[in-house]
């Protein structure tokens, strides 16, 4: 087996050498599997309970079984910034029956961070592209700050005393708290949690100053939080007052969030067009479109293409702020 940092090395050796042409398109199938499924499915949420992912899960996976006529069962297998949870989903058989809610941190910056002893692009088939994240930065109400500028103004006259929460090493609110520190010039101070909703609750406790996460919105709406600004979505009517990352002066930000639904490689092919016809139903619901906004998540219907193109400009980006900010395991 390849060791962490032989995977790790790969990783980092580029986007470009990333082939996705062998993905399957996401497309209506014609002639699903007949009999599949026959039995209830594993959805595995490589997160703890309560965070983002596992919600989306929840919500995707009621749909999946009502659209399916089979149980879905959301699998909770959090641990190493996503990447137990998925190697577990890339090590049993690929038959259908064990799907991963996917989150962009599992796939493209995890295993470039921790190392992982699986390909997240050659090993997984994605499924369903399950929508847009949208990251609310936000802060607790006795930092001095209202805005992002006053933020950053406060952090380059107080170097290290503000530290940011995350759900974890390698994950989206990691590289986004490392790209911020890149655009600005800030010095910020990483506190990686086990989950979304541990590094968020520390924030509302004031434990940490700063919180980069979509479960962070809810908080901002009730006033326990302060919301400076907000990337991935193209809007936030519910977050009234709170601006787009560039808006609140870092224009151009790159980085970006995504959920998909992925199975092993080598699954069947009826039972990929089976799988990829039922989460397309379920993503053009108007009330799954509804529910999964409320979690800042913004449903928008790719093509195989331009998910690929996603997939390895997000490895890119995540790569040059890896190397950048020598973030290690």
């Amino acid at each position: 087996m390849t060791s962490s940092l032989s995977r790790r090395r790969l990783l980092l050796a580029g986007a470009g050498s990333l082939s996705l042409s062998a993905l399957p398109p996401l497309t209506h199938a014609a002639n699903p599997t007949p009999g599949y499924p026959q039995r209830a499915l594993h959805l595995v949420s490589p997160y703890p309970p309560g965070g983002t992912n596992d919600l989306v899960a929840r919500v995707t996976g009621r749909e999946l079984a009502a659209v399916l006529g089979q149980p879905v069962i959301v699998d909770n297998r959090g641990g190493a910034g996503g990447t137990v949870g998925t190697n577990a989903v890339v090590q049993v058989t690929p038959d259908g029956y064990t799907v991963l809610n996917a989150s962009s941190g599992n796939l493209t910056s995890a295993p470039q961070v921790i190392g992982a002893p699986y390909d997240p692009v050659n090993d997984l088939i994605p499924v369903g592209f399950l929508g847009h994240v949208r990251f609310v930065f936000a802060v607790h109400p006795s930092v001095p700050a209202r805005t992002l500028p006053e933020l950053i103004a406060y952090a380059r006259a107080n170097p290290g005393k503000i530290n940011y929460g995350t759900a974890g090493n390698g994950t989206g609110g990691h590289i986004a708290g490392e790209y911020l520190r890149q655009r600005t010039g800030i010095d910020i101070v990483h506190v990686p949690y086990r989950g979304s909703a541990l590094a968020v609750n520390d924030a509302i406790a004031g434990h940490v100053q700063l919180v980069l996460d979509p479960l962070a919105g809810q908080y901002v709406r009730d006033g326990r939080l302060r919301g400076l600004a907000y990337s991935g979505a193209r809007s936030a009517p519910d977050l009234p007052g709170v601006p787009s990352i560039d808006e609140a002066g870092v224009p151009k930000w790159e980085a970006t969030n995504f959920f998909l639904a992925a199975v092993p490689r080598n699954t069947p092919k009826p039972v990929i067009e089976a799988l990829v016809k039922a989460y397309a139903e379920v993503a053009s619901k108007p009330a799954v479109i509804k529910e999964l906004q409320g979690l800042g998540v913004e449903i928008l219907p790719l093509k195989q293409q331009q998910i690929s193109d996603l997939i390895k400009s997000e490895i890119g980006l995540n790569n040059r702020v890896i190397e950048a900010a020598q973030i290690r395991s």
